[in-house]
């Protein structure tokens, strides 16, 4: 009988899942990563239109259709200051096959990748999937990256170190200092910067800083996506830029991998980057609201957590057995160690959820909390 590969045996299920798969039906989920808003109508209609007029119909160039990249690439030049040809972007399905692509086009059997820990599941196991060598590194006491840690770890066999601010599980932000670092490292070390931008709209303090403004090399890879910027996490419509040569690299992945991402949610990614941005900042604030309610319940309960500047989780340190008793009495919450090795003794929870029902969930974990301490 036909067996199984070694990399689809280095990987399982992601202890996200297994969180979900264990709780009940009705159970409050602060294990949830996606905001609680609808797409903007704008681009729901975009694509209603693209679809009733025939034009979603057949397959789009393998890079996306033309009037998104430049959609895309607009949006760069306005946030970041970069000078980006459309031809340089590659229209995903979601952030995640761009994430694989990139690491696909870049890491050879044995190479090591150097990833923040904890840090979003897909970094170890995409990783392993390309027959790369995770390497983790831990974060600082406030859960951001440290550059220093990053360059220590770099040996001969580095292909690439991961960056992601605004994070997921953490919601740390990188400052601009560390991410001027970030680049620096990867034009020094001739080594590629892979950077999760994902999140990049959610910054409550701060600015959102990304290494590609600053690289002097083409040595940085930028990935994000309309799944956490417009709400858009069911359209899976994400991208990957990069200079042409990493580019044309990618799309040879992407070509037969994907063929192209799907023709109605590009239509509707366009219309969420050029239409109205009202969206962006409702969002953002509603989120700022809810994590400081969070993070006073959090603190009335005592327990310890670094404020999370961005995104919409947050990662307190807990008792142990506080995720077990959170799950039992109906309150869904990740263990950190879902997320890497570092990550033991924490928990992420995501705050993408009515402020009713928070307050609530903080109720539970505080009864929780009690009872395991």
């Amino acid at each position: 009988m036909t067996g199984f590969s070694s990399r689809v045996e280095r990987i399982s299920i992601s202890g996200i899942r297994e969180v979900f798969e264990a709780a009940g039906d009705d159970a409050i989920n602060l294990g949830l990563g996606q905001p609680d808003f609808p797409t903007p109508s704008h681009a729901r209609q975009a694509a209603v239109d693209a679809i009733e007029s025939g034009r979603a119909d057949g397959y789009t160039p393998n890079k996306g259709i033309e009037s998104l990249r430049e959609a895309i690439a607009a949006k760069h030049r306005r946030d970041q200051g970069i000078d980006l040809d459309p031809e340089d972007v590659i229209a995903t399905s979601g952030a995640s096959e761009a994430l694989h692509i990139a690491l696909a086009a870049h890491v050879e059997t044995g190479d090591e990748v150097i990833i923040p820990d904890p840090g979003f599941v897909s970094y170890d196991a995409l990783t392993k999937l390309v027959d790369g060598t995770p390497v983790p590194v831990g974060l600082r006491d406030d859960l951001t990256l440290d550059p220093a840690a990053v360059e220590e770890a770099i040996t001969e066999d580095t292909a690439a170190f991961v960056v992601n601010s605004p994070a997921n599980p953490t919601g740390a932000v990188a400052s601009e200092a560390d991410v001027r670092e970030f680049a620096r490292i990867a034009d020094d070390h001739d080594v590629l910067c892979l950077s999760d931008e994902v999140y990049e709209y959610t910054v409550f303090e701060g600015e959102h800083h990304s290494p590609i403004e600053y690289a002097e090399t083409d040595n940085v890879v930028v990935v994000n996506s309309c799944s956490k910027l417009y709400s858009m996490t069911g359209w899976r419509l994400g991208w990957v830029i990069g200079s042409h040569e990493r580019i044309e690299r990618m799309v040879r992945v992407h070509q037969y991998a994907q063929a192209c991402a799907s023709a109605p949610a590009q239509f509707a990614a366009e219309a969420a980057l050029t239409g109205p941005q009202e969206i962006v900042d409702e969002m953002t604030e509603s989120f700022r609201r809810r994590r400081d309610i969070l993070l006073d319940g959090l603190a009335a309960h005592d327990l310890e957590c670094p404020t999370p500047r961005g995104a919409f989780y947050a990662m307190p340190a807990v008792p142990e057995g506080f995720v077990a008793e959170c799950i039992a009495r109906g309150v869904i919450i990740v263990p950190g160690e879902a997320f890497g090795e570092h990550g033991k003794g924490l928990a992420r929870i995501s705050y993408a959820t009515d402020e009713e029902t928070l307050r609530d969930a903080l109720d539970i974990m505080g009864e929780a909390a009690a009872a395991v301490r």
